[in-house]
């Protein structure tokens, strides 16, 4: 039986460079992005999810953190870092165009 769980992901700060602009720095420090999904087991610490963007045309992993249970939401919040050390722009443009994935402020 599939259990519902809400991720919650951190990604990298990134560096968008474009030929005819200057480079813009994208710091994700302070947000977290969030989605809803359904996964047969309760992830545990270490363990890799992997999640998707942008209809399932972006896939990508994470790495799990730490698992909490929220009485309010009345599920588990699972709290997870991007997989790797560097977010591709096209990634992160998956991500925040992506309505199922929301992007939430930390502070």
């Amino acid at each position: 039986m599939a259990t519902e769980i809400e991720v919650n992901m951190r990604v990298p700060t990134l560096t968008v460079r474009a030929p005819n602009e200057p480079d813009r720095r994208i710091d994700n420090s302070v947000v977290r992005f969030t989605r809803r999904i359904a996964v047969p087991n309760l992830p545990k610490p270490g363990e890799v999810l992997s999640l998707s963007a942008d209809g399932g045309k972006t896939t990508f992993d994470c790495t799990v953190t730490r698992s909490d249970w929220s009485e309010e939401k009345g599920l588990f919040i699972v709290a997870c870092t991007y997989a790797k050390r560097s977010l591709p722009v096209d990634t992160y443009t998956a991500l925040v165009n992506d309505g199922e994935w929301t992007m939430k402020p930390l502070l």
